[in-house]
Order: structure tokens, then sequence, then C-alpha cells
């Protein structure tokens, strides 16, 4: 009776631990990234009342085992590794796995790891999640702009070489579009050909050219610039002259076909190396160098004429915002135009995720039954990817943890009967001295 008794407490025992579960899986059912866990039990020592027997020669036949359970136990807490549902933030640092791995993060001390992807800069530009841990993933060679797969690091995005780029100087055009004949009459106006450049230190310049047909060798001639003005409107000077008048001693020569297409040479070079920096009465100084202009693009229907240009130079550029691709990298995006990589956040994985140790503020450690992390990590794109402005949700399904609960209250109670109704024998069985 006393046996019953305790197997009774130990039933009250594992139910209310597992009630202890699904109510701390219950709290977390809006907790971004939470993984929940199930409980499992075993029963534990049974006593041997007797020995099973075989059978015998004599024509009796065997018997089983008698055997009374001393109660049950738990025998596990798993947590279930199983992803949560999406929900749409719009923030491009809100980031959630699409399929297997953790987000790598640190506290100096040690590497954490978590499913929940809610990250923020900070005030030295770092990337970290909401309890300031610093988010890893492999660095970027700023001076080829690759990612340098290796040991992972935190990930700063906001520092002095982010905060803005260097401008690039033009060193080609290239013109697209088409001339007509009736356009190019050298006794008019020709058609003028408009175009932009950028020198060493990012000062834009507009220059225009004309070009007119000369009926005698059946090209295109372009003998000289027109102009060349800085971005105030001035004449751009060397020495107190005019540089337009000072380039362009071999006029440029355009043939074209029967067809229309351009034919022979289409690329010419515009040396300014003798009139650099610039100079005069705006305060624009810089290199321009050697500007080839390509024509190849160009041709000459009958349709209306439109001629455009196009560089390959810009100004400095300020940081204006950055993205997260569905591979992890980092890229920051210019006033400019420009792009920079900054960074790849990277993954960890594990020969047994549910093995992991959940440490708190939705972060896991490692485990010796979950396997290490091997300190590289890997690319999010082999994995499944990344989304950006989408977070993971809690895993926890509220009809089944409703279930259980039913289930682990009945539990509870039929225990609990089971210790009043010893007690009422043993009451019973105390009365009988009476």
């Amino acid at each position: 009776m006393m046996r019953s008794l305790y197997s009774a407490v130990s039933g009250l025992r594992v139910h209310q631990t597992k009630m202890d579960v699904i109510g701390n899986n219950i709290a977390n059912v809006n907790t971004t990234g939470y993984k929940s866990s199930t409980v499992s039990f075993c029963d534990v020592f049974n006593q041997t009342l007797q020995g099973g027997t075989g059978a015998s020669d004599s024509g009796l036949g065997g018997s089983n085992p008698m055997q009374i359970g001393l109660g049950v136990s738990v025998s596990s807490i798993d947590v279930q590794m199983t992803p949560g549902a999406s929900q749409r933030t719009d923030n491009s640092l809100d980031l959630q796995i699409s399929n297997d791995g953790f987000f790598i993060v640190t506290d100096g001390a040690g590497q954490k790891f978590t499913r929940a992807g809610s990250f923020r800069l900070d005030s030295a530009g770092s990337l970290v999640n909401a309890s300031g841990y610093k988010v890893c993933g492999w660095p970027v060679n700023t001076d080829t702009g690759e990612i340098i797969k290796g040991t992972v690091r935190p990930l700063s995005i906001m520092g002095p070489t982010t905060y803005s780029v260097a401008p690039n100087k033009t060193t080609s055009l290239e013109f697209s579009g088409n001339i007509n004949l009736a356009d190019g009459d050298p006794t008019g106006n020709g058609i003028p050909m408009t175009m932009n450049f950028y020198d060493s230190i990012g000062n834009k310049y507009t220059a225009q050219m004309t070009t007119t047909f000369d009926t005698t060798s059946g090209t295109w001639q372009i003998p000289n610039f027109d102009y060349i003005k800085d971005s105030k409107g001035n004449d751009v000077e060397f020495g107190g002259v005019a540089v337009a008048g000072s380039v362009l001693a071999t006029p440029i020569e355009l043939e074209f076909d029967s067809d229309g297409n351009i034919m022979g040479t289409s690329s010419f070079n515009i040396d300014f190396s003798s009139v650099t920096p610039f100079d005069g009465i705006n305060s624009e100084v810089g290199q321009a160098g050697v500007l080839t202009l390509d024509f190849e693009n160009m041709t000459q229907y009958s349709s209306t004429t439109s001629v455009m240009s196009d560089n390959d130079g810009n100004e400095p550029g300020n940081f204006s915002s950055f993205s997260v691709g569905g591979d992890g990298i980092i890229t920051a995006k210019y006033s400019n135009g420009d792009t920079k990589v900054l960074g790849q956040v990277v993954l960890a994985k594990f020969k047994n995720p549910t093995g992991l140790l959940k440490a708190g503020d939705n972060l896991f450690e490692t485990s010796p039954n979950s396997g290490p992390f091997d300190g590289i990590g890997v690319d999010p794109s082999t994995t499944g990817g990344l989304e950006s402005g989408v977070l993971e949700m809690s895993n926890v399904d509220l009809s089944r943890e409703f279930t259980e609960m039913i289930t682990t209250q009945r539990g509870f109670q039929a225990n609990s009967k089971i210790i009043t109704t010893s007690d009422e024998m043993l009451q019973e069985l105390t009365n009988l001295k009476r």
C-alpha cells in the first residue's frame, strides 16, 4: 500500500514537471525565434515478485514473471527545432533563416547561437541583437571588396571606411543613338553631342561637340569641343586659356556603311594630360586625364536624330542605406549610386541541433551532444538563404499545448486520487484495532 503512495507521488511530480514545460511554452507563444519543448515519461525500477519460468518436460507450461512498478520519471525534455511562422516587419535588419542553421552572436567571452534575427546597429556601428550581443560573420577585404571566408568575426556596418566612397574619374564615354544625314549639313548648325565627365576629385564637367557631315570624304567630323564648363557654368581654363580650344588637334571622323552601321575606327582618345589640372576662374581643380570616346553603338538611319552619352565616372558619395541579401551579404548604398560590400552574415550548423542548451535571451549554447561549432560557419545560400524584413516567430502550437494541458491535468488528478484512496485504505487498516 505504501508502494502505491510513492508511485502516485512520482506521478504527481512528473505531471507537475510537464505542466511547467507547457506553461513555459504558452508563455513564449509570441517570443521571436522561440523553440517549444516536449516531455516524455518512462517507468522506473520494477520489483519482481516472481520470475518467469519456461515450459517443462513434465507437461507443465511456462509462467510469466510477476512485477510491480515503482512509479514514473521524466525520460527527456526535448526542444522542437521545427521552424516557426513568418512575421513581416519591413525592417531591413530583421532576418529570418529559411531552413536550418543559427545566427552566430558573441559577447566577447564566447559565441552563442540564435534563431531570432531581430538585429540593430549600436553606437559603434556594429550589428547587434536585442541583448547587445554582436552578430558574427565573414569580413570583407577593403582593398578588393571580396568576402574573407574564414573564422567568423563581429560585423561592423558603420565606420570610417563606410561613411563615404571616393569619386571615380571618368576614363570612357559611350555614345549611342542615331544621326540623320539631313541634320548634318556643314552649312547648317550640325548635330550637337553633349557629355558629362568627372575629374579625379569628383568635380563634374559638361562638354559639347558638334559633328557635321563632310560630303567629300563621306565622313562625320568633329573638329573640336564647342565648350567645356564646370558645375557652376564657368568655362574650364588652363593658364587663362579655355580648355575647349586646346584639345582635339586631330579631328574625330566617323564613317558608316550603306546599311547605316558604323565602320572603321569607332573609338578615340581625348588627352587632357597637357592641360590638367584644370584651373582658372573656377575653384574646381582636378586631373581629367585621357578620355576614351566610344561611338560603336551609333547608327546613321533615316529616323530622327537622337544622341545620348554615358560615362563610367561619378562624384563622391555619402552613405545612404544598406541591405542584406538572401546570401547574407550586407551591401551599402551611397548617394552617387555606388555600392560597397560590408560583410556577410553566416550561419552555424550542428549535427544535432536539438542537443543545444537554452541559455536565455533566445540564445543557445553548445553541449557535448549537439556537437561543437567549427568557428567558420556556412554560407546562408547553401541552406536555403535568408529573408530580410521578416522574423521567425515562436513554433508553439497552442492547440497542441492546450490538449497536453488537459491530459496532464487529468493525469495529475488520477495520481492524486491514488493517494487519497490509499490514505482511506490505511485508515481502514488502522481501524482494525478497534
